[in-house]
């Protein structure tokens, strides 16, 4: 049995560093709200390499004494907290005195630090070891510069992600931080290039500009409320500005970000059923007693316990849907009627010119039976008849409905599923069920080898995935055709059936690079947050693949130039739509950003039904024998239902 024995210091402080320092952001993070808490007023941080070379912060806050700057880098030394009362009263961001051991541990740190802005004390650490202090000059504050991180931890270097992405996400925890605190000024420079600089006036709108982008900003809403326990300041966007995923909902509790799935859903209650699955850009800041919030409960302190949880949900909830109703009513007639501004001289004009009433009537007016005037003398007789008429045709809705009533009654419970496996002649795939299931267990995953990059199907199931048999229109009904062969009714959702088209139409002129693009008089201009802009511009070359001629044009902006025909519509909430989808998914390979582009523009172009001629429906059958999967849309959407006439007597219990 082994020997119990005591951790080294080194060995403790590297694994608390494992708990806390996840990747360069978290030393960013750290090092950020160490600063905030020393009452910094400026915040500049400097990456190099995203972080991975080296990370500088720099503030000018109270500083650290010569004498303290040891305890500094000793875990569970801090000044935050003195007792274990204080631990349920934090009203600061840190409170644990981890950070700067758990850095050292884990890189070469090196700080300079000053309380007078006269005298100054630079000392280095590195692997948890002191290396030096001595004297020198600074300004008020503390520069702390970390420097080859997990230098000696090798196995930490190799989970981290692209140096691109550890800079998003570096990006991502200073914007959230400069969202929770507009009233200090915040710069961040990567690689001596400034992604980020704050004016630090209290202004929030002003730094969601800064961040989001100045048309964001400006169609932000504020919403206000207060009860006895929270206090709630924020600003979100309008229902007609969403985005595709979550990643612009800022919850900041007494100015720490934090993750909270409840109070995010009380966020979307507030919008009701207004967005569509997309999701509104949203800042919250939220000020609470500190004896109601619990935050030593994860070592990043982003996810928190609260006291009267529910009630703040509902306090959330309440003053969005304020906010929006708010918007409404300052919108004329709600928005269902343009606004036109008129100035008072045509206002004028238009009140001394004569006959300015046109009492024409449209060409497709007309009057209701009702409104149509009749001879005096058969009034009554006509009145009388439709009275007649309309309670006869009452009392026969009501002796229909007690007979269906009656019927159901009667009837038996049960029912037919049309998708369960019976052994008849007109299955295809039951009849060699023990074949397909030896085929597919020999196919990866199940035979042990490579993951699999397709779906696993039967030869018959590849087979009536790809033909069609060619149908004979019967009619249409809502939206539906019906049509025929082989004895077999087929119900198709035109819908479905035009999205499919529409997608392989769309895809296969990605694929083969023939797009015709609509050239613009004059460039359209986007902007983006920090975080979206980086990404953006590594995907200008898939962009224009996809037909989107964009441009860089600084400042978190990109010019578009031309755009595909095949997006219709409001050009520029289309491609914005487009952009948000390419910055939400989790799809690496160019082909599979072309299905998911294709989908999108196919389920956008195609969105209702439509009264088609004998002739164009006609068409879409033969042209559906010919799709990809004439079965079902790029989204799964059922577009063909085959009902066999064994079906058909089984739903009308034949034969029993």
């Amino acid at each position: 049995m082994a020997k119990i024995h005591e951790l080294s210091e080194n060995l403790t402080n590297q694994i608390a560093a494992g708990e806390v320092i996840e990747r360069p952001a978290s030393v960013v993070k750290e090092l950020v709200e160490n600063a905030i808490d020393a009452q910094a007023s400026r915040i500049r941080v400097e990456v190099q390499h995203s972080g991975l070379k080296q990370i500088s912060v720099q503030d000018n806050g109270s500083g650290i004494a010569p004498d303290q700057v040891d305890l500094a880098f000793m875990r569970h030394a801090t000044s935050k907290i003195q007792d274990e009362h204080d631990l349920f009263n934090i009203a600061t961001l840190g409170f644990r005195g981890e950070a700067l051991a758990s850095i050292a541990a884990v890189a070469h740190v090196e700080i300079l630090t000053s309380t007078d802005g006269q005298t100054a004390t630079r000392a280095a650490f590195a692997g948890g070891v002191k290396k030096f202090q001595e004297d020198a000059g600074s300004a008020k504050g503390t520069k702390i510069t970390v420097g080859d991180i997990f230098y000696n931890t090798p196995a930490r270097l190799k989970y981290l992600k692209s140096p691109k992405t550890e800079l998003l996400k570096i990006v991502d925890i200073v914007n959230r931080i400069a969202l929770g605190h507009p009233e200090i000024s915040l710069t961040l420079a990567s690689d001596g290039k400034v992604l980020l600089r704050t004016p630090g006036n209290g202004n929030l709108k002003q730094d969601v500009a800064n961040i989001y982008g100045r048309k964001v900003a400006e169609k932000m809403l504020t919403v206000e409320n207060e009860d006895p326990d929270f206090t709630l300041y924020g600003l979100v966007s309008g229902a007609n500005l969403t985005r595709s995923s979550r990643n612009f909902i800022s919850i900041l509790l007494n100015g720490r970000y934090i993750k909270n799935y409840q109070l995010s859903s009380a966020l979307l209650d507030g919008y009701g059923n207004k967005l569509g699955g997309k999701y509104p850009i949203a800042v919250l800041a939220i000020e609470a007693d500190p004896l109601l919030v619990d935050v030593n409960v994860h070592p990043t302190k982003e996810e928190v316990r609260l006291s009267k949880e529910k009630e703040l949900s509902r306090l959330i909830t309440s003053a969005v849907t304020e906010a929006l109703m708010d918007e409404d009513e300052a919108s004329p007639l709600f928005q269902l009627t343009p606004f036109k501004d008129k100035t008072q001289l045509d206002q004028l004009e238009f009140n001394l010119k004569p006959n300015v009433v046109d009492t024409r009537r449209p060409d497709d007016f007309q009057l209701e039976v009702s409104q149509v005037a009749e001879p005096e003398g058969k009034t009554d007789i006509t009145n009388k008849k439709e009275t007649e008429t309309k309670e006869t045709k009452e009392t026969a809705e009501k002796k229909e409905i007690k007979q269906e009533e009656k019927e159901e009654k009667t009837s038996a419970p049960e029912y037919v599923d049309l998708n369960q496996v019976r052994e008849d002649d007109q299955y295809v795939l039951t009849k060699s069920w023990d074949q397909h299931v030896k085929e597919q267990t020999a196919l990866p995953p199940f035979a042990g080898g490579e993951k699999a990059t397709s779906p696993v199907t039967s030869k018959a199931d590849q087979l009536l995935r790809q033909h069609l048999p060619a149908l004979r229109l019967l009619g249409q009904m809502g939206g539906y055709l019906l049509a025929e062969h082989g004895g077999d009714l087929y119900l198709l959702d035109q819908v479905a059936a035009r999205r499919r088209l529409e997608y392989d139409q769309i895809l296969a002129s990605l694929e083969k690079d023939e797009n015709y693009q609509q050239g613009l008089l004059e460039p359209l201009v986007f902007d983006f947050s920090v975080y979206d802009y980086q990404k953006l511009k590594d995907q200008l070359p898939l962009l224009r693949q996809l037909g989107l001629e964009m441009e860089d044009f600084g400042q978190n902006t990109l010019l578009m130039h031309s755009y595909p025909t095949w997006l219709k519509g409001e050009v520029t909430v289309q491609v914005r739509e487009l952009l948000d989808q390419l910055l939400s998914s989790r799809e690496n390979d160019g082909k599979s950003l072309l299905k998911l582009v294709a989908a999108k523009a196919a389920e956008s172009n195609v969105s209702r039904r439509v009264n088609l001629t004998g002739a164009e429906a006609a068409d879409l059958l033969l042209r559906l024998q010919t799709a990809s999967d004439p079965y079902r849309d790029a989204s799964g959407q059922v577009a063909v239902v085959r009902l066999s006439q064994n079906d058909l007597s089984k739903l009308f219990k034949k034969g029993k």
